[in-house]
């Protein structure tokens, strides 16, 4: 029986398997990664809306600490003011006619002492207000002027004959007389005078103390005071004379310096600090005698940080037209915190952009490379994560410390990241290595930010690594295809 003919014929290779449906090039992956970075760029610019509101409301409730003790303090004098009589010419209209007359009019003379020596001892208080603290102070000045009337006071503009020695005053300026406490004193040679309200200086508001003085002996003169005033925020003293030395201590270890002088000597230690000043009128770039008051000395945040401003007082117009001796000079003592929150958290938001960045690299590393799909929406619940680091960040910080909270706010995201790592990469390991990255970026960011001058040089140079890593890893990603570049095959 014949057999039928075997079939030797070979079958046809079975075609290669299409690319996944839905697969997306590199190249749309990486856009994908970037318009996610970009669009979270709005949630992190709203942290700092409520970083800002936050910061407001503590400012608000440190205001309202400073309402029953006291504001901003700035101190002038003591400063001997003498009325003196003048003629004035002035020229009116009357019947469509001008008319000169002269006018006898009651100005004062203002006598910077000859030499100012003041001890001045700050002493700090924490006080708090719900959750929010600030440093108060109780300051005590005691210190002695001496005072002559030049023989040369025509040179002036001001005859002897003309000065009103009988009425003379001597005043303190504070700008925020609601902190003056028990146990002002003032003695001339001895004599006790006995304060009265209100007569300040220009420099301070006119707010301040006065004692009136019968100078009409003209003699040479000491002046003994003794002021107590309690503040919040700057410490700020006027300095006024031909010598003025002023030696301020202070149990507080962190002041800050500023002003238009600068101590001649400062001891700064963990216990407090002691500051020495020594102002020539040379410096001052004033005259002893003026004609006029000074005016106050330039508004500057010499702290850093903003405070509520002493109460304002209302200068009257004929006080304004007196205002020609110039603008007063200051320096400026601040009791400031060793770390203000809210500035650290602050320059903390600024390198968000870096967790993100970052954590989206290594994801996008993952995906293109190591073949771990991550979604648009697994990149997003990332981002979302890492913003809100910084909301745990201030929330935290606020009630226990900006250290502690940093610690729990960054421990609590990297566990977080760290569970949703792994499901999303499908891989303990790589969620270990995401892990060990955020770990390594949150501890460079504490080192920025307590390495302020240097914070700049280390994340560019940071940045620079990072990149170069990430071009080495990609360095064979066909960016518009689906893989790998395929290497060229000789003939």
């Amino acid at each position: 029986m014949a057999q039928a003919p075997r079939n030797t014929s070979v079958p046809a290779a079975a075609p290669p398997d299409p690319p996944a449906r839905g697969e997306r090039s590199p190249g749309v992956k990486l856009v994908i990664a970037v318009l996610i970075a970009v669009a979270l760029m709005v949630p992190l610019l709203m942290v700092y809306g409520l970083l800002w509101d936050r910061q407001q409301q503590a400012e608000t409730a440190q205001a309202s600490i400073g309402q029953g003790w006291g504001g901003q303090q700035t101190i002038a004098g003591p400063v001997i003011v003498i009325p003196y009589r003048a003629t004035e010419t002035q020229t009116v209209t009357e019947n469509g006619r001008d008319v000169t007359r002269s006018v006898n009019m009651i100005r004062n003379l203002y006598l910077s002492p000859q030499s100012n020596k003041a001890e001045v001892t700050i002493k700090p208080e924490k006080r708090k207000k719900a959750i929010y603290e600030t440093v108060v102070y109780e300051s005590q000045i005691a210190g002695s002027a001496e005072f002559v009337l030049p023989a040369d006071i025509a040179r002036y503009g001001v005859t002897r004959d003309a000065l009103m020695l009988d009425r003379a005053e001597v005043r303190l300026g504070v700008s925020d007389a609601r902190g003056l406490v028990d146990g002002n004193s003032l003695s001339i040679d001895g004599k006790p005078l006995a304060l009265q309200p209100g007569k300040g200086l220009l420099s301070t508001g006119n707010s301040g103390t006065f004692a009136f003085v019968d100078w009409s002996a003209a003699a040479p003169m000491k002046i003994d005071y003794r002021v107590g005033v309690r503040g919040l925020g700057d410490f700020k003293l006027i300095p006024r004379g031909v010598d003025t030395r002023w030696t301020v201590k202070s149990s507080w270890p962190n002041p800050s310096f500023g002003g238009d002088f600068l101590p001649a000597k400062r001891n700064v230690t963990g216990s407090g600090f002691t500051a020495t000043y020594a102002i020539p009128n040379l410096a001052l770039g004033q005259a002893q005698v003026l004609t006029g008051d000074l005016s106050p000395p330039v508004s500057t945040n010499y702290g850093g940080r903003g405070y509520a401003e002493s109460v304002p007082v209302e200068v009257a117009a004929d006080t304004a037209v007196e205002a020609s001796g110039g603008t007063a000079k200051a320096v400026a003592i601040s009791l400031i915190e060793p770390v203000d929150l809210y500035s650290q958290v602050d320059r903390s938001i600024k390198y968000g952009f870096l967790f993100i960045g970052f954590t989206f690299v290594a994801f996008l590393m993952f995906d293109i490379i190591a073949g771990a799909r991550v979604a648009a929406a697994e990149y997003l619940l990332t981002g979302v994560a890492l913003v809100l680091f910084f909301v745990l960040l201030l929330a935290f910080a606020e009630v226990i410390g900006f250290t502690p909270a940093y610690l729990l706010a960054s421990a609590a995201i990297i566990g977080l990241l760290a569970a949703y790592s792994a499901a999303v990469l499908k891989s303990w390991k790589r969620a270990r290595f995401l892990a060990a990255m955020l770990i390594g970026l949150y501890a460079l960011l504490y080192v920025l930010l307590n390495l302020e001058a240097y914070s700049l040089l280390i994340g560019s140079v940071l940045m620079f690594f990072a990149l170069a890593g990430v071009m080495y890893m990609t360095r064979n990603i066909d960016w518009g295809g689906l893989g790998k570049k395929e290497e060229a095959i000789a003939a």
